[in-house]
């Protein structure tokens, strides 16, 4: 019987994982979760999964859900603050944690997981975009053993044949994107997106952050950043394709010609279902991938000047040190922005380069120095805003 804490609990990751446990039970019990401040997502959870500890972060969240559980008789524990879920991270009974918390929020949680030597189920991507060296260090120190349940880092995961870091024979990392909802769109059509737009993803059921991230390119932009650390591979070496169908959830090209690849829905279970019980094998409750129905599989190249945040991704991660970490936390304020109507969708990159080329190049050999220039690209992002907003 496997232990999870579950980091962002209440999230669309939290929720398969949720899903997978239930199916399962004779396999995973839920020992703990964690939240920003979803204090009713989280009450509903502990109704149903009665983990031993919850912890938010804001302390008044953490308060109204202390109340929820005590008058339902619950005895789950109670915690708050980011401290709390460093801790949780590394408590002894625990045996995966699933990081799911979104943002810098999840830097912390996951270098804790990384020490203290636990099975990492990796969706926050900050740990990889903004401290790709640091968490792999930590990762390596610790003894942890990390597998990654974005759909396309497993689905590369899932087609290699050896995990070295690098992995011997590979000629060539592939991730695919869907292209969001704006594939094959001209910068003239893209200054028209409206928010709703952005988010009505065509093919993954995703939060507005993520659906906007998508429909931009910079979602596919950050994970090249990720697989660039996951894998060991030269950025040089990782390209990206359009696939619309999003069957095909990426793709290894080896030496020999051969490309290995990983197929399914677009279903967050597979992947997570992949990592839980790896290197075995458990039903996901994913539909089939009905090859006969799809009929075809298209794959084209993006188109870079129209959807500039993917090459912006690449030259933060040619840059190195603390540019990856600055491109991120612009980014995360950019879309805000654009968000609360703020901002128009093309400003998104226009911010975040402004940030890049405007933030000194530092290194990022430490959480506190990533959690500093972190602090400082969102001031720089905002105060940038502000000035658009004004003029």
């Amino acid at each position: 019987m496997k232990r999870i804490c579950l980091l962002g609990a209440p999230g669309s990751i939290g929720r398969s994982t949720l899903d997978l446990i239930a199916r399962h039970p004779e396999r995973y019990v839920l020992h703990s979760v964690a939240a920003h401040s979803d204090d009713i997502g989280l009450a509903q959870i502990c109704a149903q999964f009665k983990p031993a500890r919850a912890v938010l972060a804001d302390p008044a969240a953490a308060a109204r859900l202390r109340a929820r559980l005590a008058a339902d008789a619950i005895a789950t524990i109670v915690e708050s603050g980011a401290a709390a879920i460093e801790e949780l991270c590394a408590d002894s009974e625990v045996d995966i944690v699933v990081a799911a918390i979104v943002g810098a929020a999840g830097l912390g949680p996951s270098l804790s997981a990384a020490r203290a030597g636990k099975r990492i189920l990796l969706a926050n991507k900050e740990a990889l975009v903004c401290a790709g060296a640091l968490f792999m260090q930590a990762v390596a120190a610790g003894g942890a053993q990390l597998l990654p349940i974005d759909s396309e880092h497993n689905a590369i995961f899932q087609s290699l044949d050896s995990h070295e870091r690098p992995p011997r024979g590979v000629r060539r990392l592939w991730l695919t994107a869907s292209g969001g909802p704006f594939r094959g769109w001209t910068q003239d059509q893209l200054a028209e997106v409206t928010i709703a737009m952005a988010c009505a993803h065509p093919n993954w059921d995703m939060g507005p952050k993520i659906s906007v991230d998508s429909a931009t390119l910079m979602n596919k932009g950050l994970e090249v950043i990720e697989a660039h650390f996951l894998f060991g591979v030269p950025t040089a070496d990782i390209g990206v394709l359009l696939h619309p169908q999003s069957a095909v959830h990426s793709l290894v090209e080896y030496v020999d010609g051969s490309f290995l690849a990983q197929l399914g829905c677009a279903d967050m279970r597979i992947p997570i279902a992949h990592a839980l019980a790896w290197p075995d094998r458990i039903t996901s409750g994913a539909p089939a991938l009905d090859l006969a129905a799809l009929g075809r599989l298209d794959f084209s190249e993006p188109d870079v000047s129209a959807f500039p945040c993917l090459a912006l991704a690449y030259q933060a991660i040619e840059r190195g040190g603390n540019a990856p970490a600055v491109l991120n936390a612009a980014n995360e304020v950019a879309v805000a922005a654009f968000l609360n109507g703020t901002i128009g969708f093309l400003d998104i990159a226009y911010t975040v380069n402004d940030a890049l080329n405007s933030i000194p190049l530092s290194s990022a050999d430490s959480l506190a120095a990533v959690l500093a220039v972190d602090a400082e690209a969102r001031a720089f992002a905002s105060a940038r805003i502000d000035a658009l907003r004004r003029s």
